[in-house]
């Protein structure tokens, strides 16, 4: 195979989804291939600052701090959020994604897709691009032998006791309900046979689907697609563009490692009472606590204790290794972060695939679960105590840790990207039609 590959990777959303994607862009680049990142055009000024190939892909949103508050809201609402953003925010631009994704693919190698950048199996498809697709985290796959956990339907989740034949002809129900019909109505304008729910089923390459966490964190299920292969997390830190504030790092060596109170880049814009209450909760333990307010529009309006601190922003690398236990929101990105750590996680889930992250963290002896209507001082403190009093908490915590560590995400999945672009050369080497997607 030749060097330099052209590689667009697509993705859409918070840091969690573009984190991942510049992580393999970076390991991609330092191979010499040339990653192109296409997403929102609010990501330009990150993505190549960190020396990466950008291009925009609509739809554009505003930076979050930006944005209506009337709309974030709308899209961290657990019951209704994921439906708006999908029929407001996403399918409406399809064709505005595919002529960008289109524009932005001329020339490449190999398109890279990301759960929700529905374009993306358009594009592969109607120009034979060879495709890879992935997925962030294990709801992506909808299995029914490890079903979704819903954030605000629990007999949902309690069905999960019927087995996996019930809970298929169940999530089957839901699939055929709910289809993504701006989307159909272009695939079929572009004369693409039907390949599957774009939502579900359709948003995976028939050739190669990489599952961008660790094992440690979600095994293969039997109704995965048979080509996934897991890569493990792939981590991106940032820490070149905002380093740690001098005064956070004074106040790390000032004292006993600290409860850290966090909600990511998408929660911290609906934050409400979550760092009033995490302010108590710390205060009942006694404890330290940093607060990762996110936008001043979080800041404390009690004054703060010697022992506590509210700062924007940190690396969680060099953070999280500071401290004692982690509260955050779920997002595969900080769950990743907080279980690389090595310390305990209560999360605190919002919204979408939060829930379920929360469930597998769980899973692994290492966190526990405080849904956000029960996120009140007193039951957070209990919490906390447990995490913290407990040694089983610490002693996984630090096993999961380890496991993490000792893996690498982004070259594992770099590594798979160029066995496959090795073997698609050797076909069309051969004279072979490379069978990777439906091509017109």
């Amino acid at each position: 195979m030749r060097s330099g590959k052209r590689i667009v990777l697509t993705t859409f959303g918070s840091f969690g989804d573009i984190h991942p994607y510049m992580a393999i862009g970076l390991e991609l680049r330092a191979r010499g291939h040339n990653p192109v990142i296409a997403t929102s055009a609010l990501y330009r000024e990150k993505i190549e600052g960190a020396g990466l190939s950008f291009a925009p892909m609509r739809p554009d949103l505003p930076p979050p701090r930006d944005q209506d508050q009337e709309m974030m809201d709308r899209i961290m609402e657990p019951r209704s959020g994921p439906k708006y953003l999908m029929e407001e925010l996403i399918f409406p631009y399809v064709r505005e994604a595919y002529a960008d994704l289109m524009q932005a693919s001329e020339g490449c190698d190999l398109l890279v897709t990301h759960p929700i950048t529905f374009a993306g199996p358009l594009v592969a498809r109607t120009t034979g691009i060879p495709w890879i697709s992935t997925a962030l985290a294990p709801v992506s796959f909808f299995s029914a032998y490890d079903p979704p956990m819903s954030p605000f339907w629990p007999w949902i989740n309690n069905l999960q006791r019927l087995g996996p034949r019930f809970m298929k002809a169940f999530m089957d129900l839901v699939k055929r309900k709910y289809r993504a019909k701006l989307v159909d109505e272009l695939r079929e304008e572009l004369g693409i046979p039907d390949y599957g729910n774009p939502v579900f089923d359709g948003q995976h390459s028939p050739a190669l689907v990489l599952a961008l966490f660790s094992r440690h964190f979600a095994v293969p299920q039997p109704d995965w697609p048979p080509q996934t292969q897991i890569t493990g997390f792939p981590f991106y830190d940032g820490r070149h563009e905002k380093p740690m504030p001098p005064e956070l790092l004074d106040f790390l060596n000032s004292g006993a490692a600290p409860i850290v109170f966090t909600l990511g880049s998408s929660a911290v814009w609906v934050a409400r009472d979550f760092f009033h209450e995490s302010i108590a909760a710390a205060k009942k333990l006694g404890r330290r606590a940093v607060l990762l307010i996110g936008d001043e529009r979080n800041l404390p309006q009690e004054p703060l204790s010697s022992d506590m601190i509210a700062v924007d922003y940190a690396p969680f690398e060099l953070l999280l290794e500071r401290g004692s236990v982690v509260v955050h929101h779920g997002g595969v990105g900080t769950t990743s972060q907080g279980l690389r750590a090595g310390i305990p996680t209560l999360i605190v889930p919002f919204a979408f695939d939060q829930s379920d992250n929360a469930a597998h963290a769980a899973r692994l002896g290492a966190s526990r679960t405080l849904y956000r209507r029960s996120y009140k001082s007193e039951r957070v403190a209990r919490e906390l105590d447990n995490l913290l009093s407990k040694p089983q908490y610490p002693l996984k915590a630090r096993e999961v840790g380890a496991l993490l560590r000792s893996e690498n995400g982004a070259a594992t999945a770099s590594n798979l990207i160029e066995e496959f672009l090795n073997g698609f050369q050797r076909k069309e080497t051969a004279n072979e039609d490379p069978v990777y997607a439906s091509r017109n």
